[in-house]
Protein backbone atom coordinates (compact mmCIF):
# COMPACT_ATOMS: atom_id res chain seq x y z
CA UNK A 1 0.00 0.00 0.00
CA UNK A 2 1.23 3.52 -0.58
CA UNK A 3 2.41 5.13 2.72
CA UNK A 4 3.51 8.32 1.38
CA UNK A 5 0.20 10.48 0.94
CA UNK A 6 0.26 14.00 1.13
CA UNK A 7 -2.40 15.63 1.97
CA UNK A 8 -4.20 17.82 -1.07
CA UNK A 9 -6.49 20.55 -1.73
CA UNK A 10 -9.88 19.49 -3.42
CA UNK A 11 -12.42 21.81 -5.01
CA UNK A 12 -15.78 20.54 -4.43
CA UNK A 13 -17.44 19.24 -7.54
CA UNK A 14 -21.23 20.68 -6.26
CA UNK A 15 -24.52 19.57 -8.07
CA UNK A 16 -27.26 22.68 -7.96
CA UNK A 17 -30.63 20.96 -8.20
CA UNK A 18 -33.96 22.71 -9.74
CA UNK A 19 -36.22 21.46 -8.02
CA UNK A 20 -34.91 23.92 -4.75
CA UNK A 21 -31.72 25.56 -6.73
CA UNK A 22 -29.34 25.70 -4.02
CA UNK A 23 -25.89 25.16 -4.44
CA UNK A 24 -24.37 21.69 -2.41
CA UNK A 25 -21.19 23.93 -2.14
CA UNK A 26 -22.74 26.53 -0.62
CA UNK A 27 -23.90 24.51 2.06
CA UNK A 28 -20.46 23.21 3.10
CA UNK A 29 -19.00 23.69 6.21
CA UNK A 30 -16.91 27.04 6.83
CA UNK A 31 -16.84 27.55 2.95
CA UNK A 32 -14.79 24.71 1.88
CA UNK A 33 -16.62 23.84 -1.47
CA UNK A 34 -16.92 25.67 -4.46
CA UNK A 35 -20.04 26.98 -5.91
CA UNK A 36 -19.49 25.03 -9.46
CA UNK A 37 -21.58 22.49 -10.67
CA UNK A 38 -20.93 19.93 -13.52
CA UNK A 39 -24.36 19.16 -13.05
CA UNK A 40 -25.87 22.88 -13.01
CA UNK A 41 -29.85 22.25 -12.52
CA UNK A 42 -29.63 18.63 -13.34
CA UNK A 43 -30.67 15.81 -11.30
CA UNK A 44 -28.53 12.66 -11.24
CA UNK A 45 -28.89 9.35 -12.73
CA UNK A 46 -26.24 7.23 -10.67
CA UNK A 47 -25.94 3.51 -12.66
CA UNK A 48 -25.93 1.58 -9.00
CA UNK A 49 -23.14 -0.93 -9.04
CA UNK A 50 -23.49 -0.16 -12.83
CA UNK A 51 -26.06 -1.06 -14.60
CA UNK A 52 -26.53 -3.98 -12.59
CA UNK A 53 -29.96 -4.78 -13.95
CA UNK A 54 -28.55 -5.70 -17.17
CA UNK A 55 -24.81 -6.61 -16.83
CA UNK A 56 -22.87 -8.44 -13.77
CA UNK A 57 -22.73 -5.68 -11.42
CA UNK A 58 -18.99 -3.92 -10.62
CA UNK A 59 -17.53 -5.07 -14.12
CA UNK A 60 -15.94 -3.01 -17.00
CA UNK A 61 -19.41 -4.38 -18.94
CA UNK A 62 -22.25 -3.19 -16.13
CA UNK A 63 -20.24 0.12 -16.22
CA UNK A 64 -20.18 0.93 -19.66
CA UNK A 65 -23.58 -0.16 -20.17
CA UNK A 66 -24.15 2.39 -17.47
CA UNK A 67 -22.68 5.18 -19.83
CA UNK A 68 -24.69 3.66 -22.77
CA UNK A 69 -27.80 4.53 -21.04
CA UNK A 70 -26.55 8.09 -20.18
CA UNK A 71 -26.34 7.64 -16.42
CA UNK A 72 -24.67 10.23 -14.81
CA UNK A 73 -21.93 8.41 -12.44
CA UNK A 74 -20.44 5.36 -12.50
CA UNK A 75 -20.87 3.86 -8.98
CA UNK A 76 -17.83 2.05 -7.45
CA UNK A 77 -17.87 -0.11 -4.17
CA UNK A 78 -14.46 -0.31 -2.95
CA UNK A 79 -12.83 -3.12 -0.72
CA UNK A 80 -9.21 -3.79 -0.60
CA UNK A 81 -7.04 -6.77 -0.91
CA UNK A 82 -4.71 -8.27 1.42
CA UNK A 83 -1.82 -6.56 -1.13
CA UNK A 84 -3.17 -3.22 -0.19
CA UNK A 85 -4.77 -2.81 -3.83
CA UNK A 86 -8.52 -1.53 -4.11
CA UNK A 87 -11.00 -3.28 -5.98
CA UNK A 88 -14.69 -2.83 -7.36
CA UNK A 89 -16.76 -5.07 -5.45
CA UNK A 90 -19.85 -4.76 -3.10
CA UNK A 91 -19.05 -7.87 -0.38
CA UNK A 92 -16.26 -7.98 2.12
CA UNK A 93 -16.38 -12.10 0.71
CA UNK A 94 -15.79 -13.00 -3.24
CA UNK A 95 -18.36 -15.69 -2.52
CA UNK A 96 -22.06 -13.94 -4.17
CA UNK A 97 -20.27 -12.48 -7.56
CA UNK A 98 -17.27 -14.73 -7.94
CA UNK A 99 -16.63 -18.36 -8.58
CA UNK A 100 -14.15 -17.68 -5.05
CA UNK A 101 -14.70 -18.18 -1.83
CA UNK A 102 -13.06 -15.94 1.37
CA UNK A 103 -13.13 -12.36 2.62
CA UNK A 104 -11.25 -10.26 -0.20
CA UNK A 105 -9.09 -8.89 2.71
CA UNK A 106 -7.38 -12.13 3.22
CA UNK A 107 -6.83 -12.41 -0.89
CA UNK A 108 -3.77 -10.61 -2.82
CA UNK A 109 -5.01 -8.68 -6.27
CA UNK A 110 -3.50 -12.01 -7.95
CA UNK A 111 -5.77 -14.20 -6.28
CA UNK A 112 -8.85 -11.94 -7.16
CA UNK A 113 -7.44 -11.93 -10.52
CA UNK A 114 -8.36 -15.60 -11.07
CA UNK A 115 -11.82 -15.32 -10.07
CA UNK A 116 -14.20 -15.40 -12.82
CA UNK A 117 -17.02 -12.58 -12.04
CA UNK A 118 -19.21 -12.90 -14.75
CA UNK A 119 -20.98 -16.44 -14.85
CA UNK A 120 -22.91 -16.28 -11.99
CA UNK A 121 -24.63 -13.36 -13.20
CA UNK A 122 -25.59 -15.70 -16.45
CA UNK A 123 -27.01 -18.80 -14.40
CA UNK A 124 -29.02 -16.65 -11.76
CA UNK A 125 -30.38 -14.37 -14.71
CA UNK A 126 -30.68 -16.80 -17.86
CA UNK A 127 -32.57 -14.41 -19.87
CA UNK A 128 -29.91 -11.91 -19.75
CA UNK A 129 -26.61 -14.20 -20.09
CA UNK A 130 -24.38 -13.12 -22.35
CA UNK A 131 -21.23 -15.10 -23.47
CA UNK A 132 -19.00 -11.93 -23.17
CA UNK A 133 -20.09 -12.10 -19.28
CA UNK A 134 -18.09 -15.98 -18.46
CA UNK A 135 -14.97 -15.17 -17.12
CA UNK A 136 -14.82 -11.59 -16.46
CA UNK A 137 -12.67 -10.17 -13.97
CA UNK A 138 -12.81 -7.98 -11.11
CA UNK A 139 -11.32 -4.43 -11.96
CA UNK A 140 -8.97 -2.51 -9.88
CA UNK A 141 -10.28 1.34 -8.63
CA UNK A 142 -7.15 1.77 -11.29
CA UNK A 143 -8.45 -0.31 -14.32
CA UNK A 144 -11.94 1.37 -14.27
CA UNK A 145 -9.68 5.03 -13.65
CA UNK A 146 -7.55 4.00 -17.26
CA UNK A 147 -11.06 2.76 -18.77
CA UNK A 148 -13.42 5.66 -18.31
CA UNK A 149 -10.88 8.52 -17.74
CA UNK A 150 -11.42 12.03 -16.55
CA UNK A 151 -14.34 12.47 -18.65
CA UNK A 152 -16.63 10.17 -16.51
CA UNK A 153 -17.79 10.85 -13.26
CA UNK A 154 -17.28 8.58 -9.82
CA UNK A 155 -19.43 7.78 -6.86
CA UNK A 156 -17.25 6.20 -5.14
CA UNK A 157 -17.85 4.46 -1.52
CA UNK A 158 -15.42 3.28 0.89
CA UNK A 159 -16.72 -0.43 2.67
CA UNK A 160 -16.65 -1.58 5.19
CA UNK A 161 -13.47 1.29 6.23
CA UNK A 162 -13.03 -0.52 9.71
CA UNK A 163 -11.71 -3.90 7.89
CA UNK A 164 -9.45 -2.05 5.72
CA UNK A 165 -6.83 0.31 7.64
CA UNK A 166 -5.40 3.02 5.02
CA UNK A 167 -8.19 2.63 2.82
CA UNK A 168 -8.98 6.37 2.48
CA UNK A 169 -5.32 7.30 2.07
CA UNK A 170 -5.17 4.54 -0.60
CA UNK A 171 -7.97 6.06 -2.53
CA UNK A 172 -6.65 9.68 -2.06
CA UNK A 173 -3.64 8.83 -3.91
CA UNK A 174 -5.11 6.54 -6.53
CA UNK A 175 -7.61 9.96 -7.41
CA UNK A 176 -4.25 11.85 -7.69
CA UNK A 177 -2.30 9.64 -9.45
CA UNK A 178 -5.05 9.25 -12.41
CA UNK A 179 -5.08 12.89 -12.21
CA UNK A 180 -9.09 12.96 -10.88
CA UNK A 181 -7.81 16.12 -9.24
CA UNK A 182 -5.75 18.92 -10.82
CA UNK A 183 -2.36 20.58 -10.11
CA UNK A 184 -4.79 22.75 -7.52
CA UNK A 185 -6.13 19.58 -6.06
CA UNK A 186 -9.89 20.32 -7.53
CA UNK A 187 -11.82 17.85 -8.42
CA UNK A 188 -14.78 18.05 -11.28
CA UNK A 189 -16.03 14.06 -11.44
CA UNK A 190 -16.01 12.33 -8.01
CA UNK A 191 -18.21 12.16 -5.31
CA UNK A 192 -16.93 10.00 -2.15
CA UNK A 193 -19.54 8.27 -0.08
CA UNK A 194 -20.09 6.02 3.07
CA UNK A 195 -21.92 4.49 5.80
CA UNK A 196 -19.14 5.02 7.69
CA UNK A 197 -19.12 8.56 9.54
CA UNK A 198 -15.49 7.70 10.73
CA UNK A 199 -14.18 7.36 7.07
CA UNK A 200 -15.79 10.22 6.00
CA UNK A 201 -14.27 12.58 8.60
CA UNK A 202 -10.92 10.76 8.18
CA UNK A 203 -11.35 11.78 4.53
CA UNK A 204 -12.44 15.45 5.21
CA UNK A 205 -9.65 15.64 7.58
CA UNK A 206 -7.07 14.72 4.95
CA UNK A 207 -9.18 16.88 2.77
CA UNK A 208 -12.02 19.26 3.65
CA UNK A 209 -12.48 20.14 0.52
CA UNK A 210 -13.83 16.66 -0.89
CA UNK A 211 -17.71 16.42 -1.76
CA UNK A 212 -18.97 13.90 0.35
CA UNK A 213 -21.96 11.82 0.78
CA UNK A 214 -23.30 10.41 4.46
CA UNK A 215 -25.22 6.66 3.61
CA UNK A 216 -28.01 6.08 5.62
CA UNK A 217 -29.30 2.30 6.06
CA UNK A 218 -32.45 2.52 7.87
CA UNK A 219 -34.68 -1.15 9.26
CA UNK A 220 -37.39 1.20 10.16
CA UNK A 221 -39.13 4.16 9.44
CA UNK A 222 -36.33 7.04 8.94
CA UNK A 223 -36.36 9.94 10.87
CA UNK A 224 -33.59 12.46 10.88
CA UNK A 225 -33.35 15.58 12.97
CA UNK A 226 -32.66 19.62 12.43
CA UNK A 227 -29.36 18.84 14.57
CA UNK A 228 -28.39 15.48 12.78
CA UNK A 229 -28.68 17.56 9.75
CA UNK A 230 -26.21 20.40 10.77
CA UNK A 231 -23.60 17.88 11.78
CA UNK A 232 -23.63 16.29 8.60
CA UNK A 233 -23.22 19.62 6.89
CA UNK A 234 -20.13 20.02 8.69
CA UNK A 235 -18.56 17.88 6.56
CA UNK A 236 -20.95 16.54 3.79
CA UNK A 237 -22.86 17.78 0.66
CA UNK A 238 -25.65 15.00 1.27
CA UNK A 239 -27.14 12.21 2.54
CA UNK A 240 -28.10 9.07 1.22
CA UNK A 241 -30.46 6.45 2.86
CA UNK A 242 -32.44 3.59 1.75
CA UNK A 243 -35.56 4.60 -0.47
CA UNK A 244 -38.24 2.28 1.02
CA UNK A 245 -37.70 3.80 4.30
CA UNK A 246 -37.88 7.48 4.04
CA UNK A 247 -40.75 9.96 3.54
CA UNK A 248 -41.81 13.16 1.98
CA UNK A 249 -40.99 14.93 5.16
CA UNK A 250 -37.49 13.32 6.03
CA UNK A 251 -36.95 14.64 2.02
CA UNK A 252 -38.04 17.63 2.77
CA UNK A 253 -35.96 18.29 6.09
CA UNK A 254 -32.72 16.96 4.15
CA UNK A 255 -33.40 19.89 1.48
CA UNK A 256 -34.68 22.62 3.72
CA UNK A 257 -30.48 22.22 4.82
CA UNK A 258 -29.24 22.53 1.44
CA UNK A 259 -28.09 18.93 1.52
CA UNK A 260 -28.54 17.13 -1.46
CA UNK A 261 -30.41 13.79 -1.19
CA UNK A 262 -29.42 10.87 -2.96
CA UNK A 263 -31.71 7.62 -1.65
CA UNK A 264 -31.02 4.06 -3.19
CA UNK A 265 -31.93 1.65 -4.58
CA UNK A 266 -34.60 2.99 -6.77
CA UNK A 267 -35.58 0.57 -9.25
CA UNK A 268 -39.60 1.01 -9.98
CA UNK A 269 -40.94 3.77 -11.99
CA UNK A 270 -43.40 4.46 -9.91
CA UNK A 271 -40.88 5.33 -6.62
CA UNK A 272 -38.33 7.40 -8.89
CA UNK A 273 -41.90 9.24 -9.78
CA UNK A 274 -42.29 9.21 -6.24
CA UNK A 275 -38.63 10.45 -5.48
CA UNK A 276 -38.86 12.99 -7.91
CA UNK A 277 -42.33 14.66 -6.29
CA UNK A 278 -40.69 14.36 -2.64
CA UNK A 279 -37.66 16.42 -4.39
CA UNK A 280 -34.56 13.84 -4.37
CA UNK A 281 -31.70 15.72 -6.37
CA UNK A 282 -30.79 12.42 -7.80
CA UNK A 283 -30.83 8.53 -6.70
CA UNK A 284 -29.11 4.85 -7.19
CA UNK A 285 -30.56 2.56 -9.92
CA UNK A 286 -30.08 -0.76 -11.35
CA UNK A 287 -31.97 0.71 -14.29
CA UNK A 288 -30.85 4.17 -15.78
CA UNK A 289 -32.20 3.80 -18.78
CA UNK A 290 -35.40 3.65 -16.58
CA UNK A 291 -34.99 6.34 -14.55
CA UNK A 292 -33.97 8.83 -17.57
CA UNK A 293 -37.44 7.92 -19.29
CA UNK A 294 -39.25 8.81 -15.88
CA UNK A 295 -37.38 11.89 -16.23
CA UNK A 296 -38.21 12.58 -19.48
CA UNK A 297 -42.10 12.13 -18.07
CA UNK A 298 -41.90 14.18 -15.34
CA UNK A 299 -39.95 17.13 -16.88
CA UNK A 300 -43.44 17.12 -18.87
CA UNK A 301 -45.59 16.50 -16.21
CA UNK A 302 -49.17 19.35 -15.61
CA UNK A 303 -47.20 20.68 -12.54
CA UNK A 304 -44.98 22.45 -14.54
CA UNK A 305 -42.03 21.16 -12.83
CA UNK A 306 -38.87 21.69 -15.33
CA UNK A 307 -35.45 19.00 -14.78
CA UNK A 308 -33.05 19.45 -16.93
CA UNK A 309 -31.70 16.05 -18.08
Amino acid sequence: MRTNLKKFGFCMMSAAFILQATSMGASAANGNHSNSSIHEKKIVNVAHRGASGYAPEHTIPAYQMGEQMKGDYIEIDLQMTKDGRLVAMHDEKVDRTTNGTGLVKDLTLAEIKKLDAGTWFNEKYPQLAKEVYEGLKVPTLEEVFKKFGKKANYYIETKSPNVYPGMEEELLQVLEEYKMVDSKGRTKNVLIQSFSKESLMKVHDLNPKLPLVQLFSYKTQATISDEELESIKEYAVGVGPNFSKVDGQYVKMVRNHDLQFHPYTVNERADMKKALEWGATGLFTNYPDVFNEVLSEYKHNDNGNKVTK
